[in-house]
């Protein structure tokens, strides 16, 4: 009995020192999780992570609603990815000033630019509130009843917190498919500066060739300043009597740097995984939502970036929505590739026949999750489900024209209620932000796209108009929209009562879209709940039959902390390497004149050639390292999130994963999976040698 005891717990050990899965969350990290990380080199204690002011959860930030970063000095500096600042770099910059190609740098604090609809975010605390739900019967209620009662306790939780500070709020979120609710408390701050950033040519080196790939010589980062209410220090609208916030703890800097084999940890804000998904969700997954998101985006971006390098007004204002879409269309590529060279489907449908025996002779969810049912109802909603996908990138934020249509019936209508000849909407002038040319291109070469993509049933009533009215010509059609059309009337009162107004193209064209995209969710309701029923009965048989073994949850946006080593992989039987070097950047910007990714200023390549790196070169291998490989758990959402060592130091920021492994949102492969983290003395060095920023670098202090 003792040695059986002795071989099991060898076995579990076994498989914890490979646990470097794991999106966890940190209130609650499992011991074995945390004893497990302490065996692999972390040396702070559990009360490090979470509890106390200077814990590590206290310094990482949810930036924007769409990143993570990290406070790294005394007066709130935040350091994040360059491409999570992309939006507010793209918006200060000009033709006169144009802070994407050649960098910014503000010498003083006056200097800090602003940025509307942007914020920080700090996790205050979290905690299960899972049988509170259970005893309010959550899951006997109605779709419409659970929402209500999220809502009402939401509410609730968000009074209580503001009786003890009114900056707080509270956001309750679903976790593993649904199983658990945990309640979090949140401060954030909106009052956000633009402090630093790299020229475009250093901060996406590389751009669509290097993304998602290794080596990566990419300085991927840009720094930000919080700002706050210079009598509480604590959020506030901006305003120029702000001042820098002063936290109570922030991440230092290092640099020491990695070898092989140390321990890595990133804690940040993933946004989604779905590695509790059945064999059927990941065929929907590949067929039904990558392929046709890759096809779309491909037709699309080829037409983006003809404009965009003949004219750089044009490439400044579309610069980062084209980052944005080529970002997942690289993903949506990869991730297919993967999944079918692993043959996961095939292995997720062996899993699922594990559960069924396993269910079958335990009763457990006996009558509830039935794999027949599952198969009926996601082929049932298949074709709406890929549809709704060609029809979500094809008419939703690919042109202005089609943005526009598809708000007017949510636009606010204005002018005296008792008046209706004089209520009118309006759309603001934004001719700074789009180019009418690109946009035109795009829109007919999207609607031809889509026609030729999706059943009959599904196309809109004005593709009769364009054959009959235009000859088939999409470029005539998408024309005359453009002049008749009062969408395009930017800063004009547009009166909604006048006989004109329903006579209009545009008008028309955006209700025969809202005709056809509610035929596509009125086939795909009828099946949503009862998939989502099933993918959560799922969940819950996989955790009891592995009761053995700690789980964590899905990333759904909040703070999780994963853990590993610092190292390479294998593919093909050759080694990857765990880092890059400054030779190997100006080896590729050698190659500039066959491809415009590579190049970069000559400055920039002056400066990889130095023969000295003096404190940012790596005191082991003697070289200037720029980016680095661990093996953390990571997807979109952990941008710019802190890499720390095991003393909690911070030793670079997450940017990227690897191409061999785009189907770890799916399934982590732990032989293959990465995370590409730029190391922070390549960030430091730029900032010291490029950019001179004395002052940051004083108050950063890197030691």
């Amino acid at each position: 009995m003792k040695k059986s005891i002795i071989i099991l717990t060898g076995l579990l050990a076994m498989n914890m020192a490979r646990a470097d899965e794991g999106m966890w969350t940190l209130y609650n990290l499992p011991q074995p999780v945390y004893q497990t990380m302490r065996a692999e080199g972390f040396q702070l204690p559990y009360s490090a992570l979470y509890s106390g002011e200077n814990a590590i959860k206290n310094v990482v930030v949810n930036f924007s609603g769409y990143c993570s970063g990290v406070v790294v000095s005394l007066n709130g500096l935040v350091f994040t990815n360059h491409h999570c600042g992309f939006e507010a770099i793209r918006s200060h910059s000009t033709v006169e000033h144009d802070y994407m190609l050649n960098g910014f740098y503000a010498k003083s604090y006056e200097e800090e630019l602003p940025n509307e609809n942007m914020f920080v975010s700090f996790m205050v605390s979290q905690k299960d509130i899972t049988d509170e739900m259970l005893a309010r019967g959550f899951y006997y209620k109605t779709p419409e009843e659970q929402e209500m009662l999220i809502d009402s306790l939401t509410n609730a939780y968000t009074q209580e917190a503001r009786k003890q500070d009114s900056t707080l709020h509270v956001d309750i979120d679903p976790f593993y498919e649904g199983n658990k609710f945990y309640a979090t408390t949140y401060q954030d701050f909106t009052d956000l500066r633009l402090v630093f950033t790299v020229p475009k040519s250093m901060g996406k080196y590389g751009g669509e060739t290097d993304n998602w790939m290794w080596p990566r010589q990419t300085c991927d980062f840009s720094v930000f300043r919080i700002y706050a209410d210079p009598k509480t220090n604590g959020p506030a609208k901006y305003s120029k009597g702000n001042v820098p916030y002063h936290p109570k703890s922030w991440a230092p800097v290092s640099l020491q740097g990695y070898k092989e084999g140390d321990f890595a940890m990133t804690v940040g804000y993933p946004g989604s995984t779905s590695r509790y998904l059945s064999s059927y969700g990941i065929r929907e997954r590949r067929d039904a939502m990558n392929a046709p998101r890759a096809q779309v985006r491909g037709v699309k971006q080829e037409v983006m970036l003809k404009h965009m390098r003949a004219d750089e007004a044009v490439r400044i204002k579309y610069d980062s929505r084209y980052a944005q879409s080529s970002n997942y269309w690289k993903n949506s590529i990869g991730m297919n590739k993967c999944i079918d060279s692993i043959g996961l489907i095939d292995q997720k449908c062996q899993f699922e026949e594990q559960i069924a025996h396993w269910q079958d002779s335990t009763g457990y969810l006996r009558g509830k999750l039935d794999f027949q049912k599952m198969k009926k109802l996601y082929d049932k909603r298949f074709e709406a489900g890929k549809t709704m996908t060609y029809f979500s990138e094809t008419f939703r934020g690919t042109s202005e024209f089609s943005n526009r249509a598809m708000r007017l019936n949510y636009i606010e209508v204005q002018g005296p209620r008792n008046k209706p000849k004089k209520q009118y909407v309006e759309f603001k002038d934004n001719s700074e932000t789009w180019d009418a040319d690109l946009d035109k291109e795009v829109f007919a070469t999207l609607l031809k796209n889509y026609r030729d993509k999706v059943s009959g049933k599904y196309l809109p009533a004005f593709y009769k108009t364009i054959d009959t009215q235009f000859g088939g010509d999409y470029t005539a059609y998408v024309d005359f929209l453009y002049k008749k059309s009062f969408l395009m009337r930017s800063g004009e009162k547009i009166y909604v009562n006048k006989k004109s107004y329903q006579k209009d193209p545009g008008l028309q064209y955006g209700l025969d879209l809202l005709e056809v995209l509610a035929e596509i969710r009125g086939d795909m309701s009828s099946t949503i709940d009862e998939i989502d029923e099933q993918e959560r009965y799922l969940c819950d048989a996989k955790i009891r039959m592995e009761e053995d073994k700690p789980h964590y949850s899905d990333a759904n946006f909040t703070m999780r902390l994963s853990y590993g080593q610092v190292g390479g992989f294998e593919l093909g039987g050759r080694p990857s390497g765990y880092y890059t070097t400054a030779e190997s950047i100006v080896e590729k910007m050698n190659h500039g004149d066959t491809n415009f990714e590579y190049q970069a200023e000559p400055v920039m390549k002056e400066l990889m050639s130095a023969k000295d790196f003096g404190r940012y070169q790596d005191k082991t291998s003697g070289r200037m390292q720029l980016c680095f490989l661990t093996n953390n758990d990571i997807t979109g959402g952990n941008s710019g999130s802190p890499m720390f060592d095991g003393r909690g130091r911070l030793i670079g920021l997450a940017f990227d994963g690897n191409w061999d492994s785009l189907s770890s949102d799916i399934n982590f492969d732990a032989r293959l999976a990465r995370c590409i983290g730029v190391d922070i003395r390549y960030v430091l060095y730029l900032m010291d040698k490029w950019g001179h920023a004395d002052r940051l670098l004083r108050e950063i202090n890197p030691q």
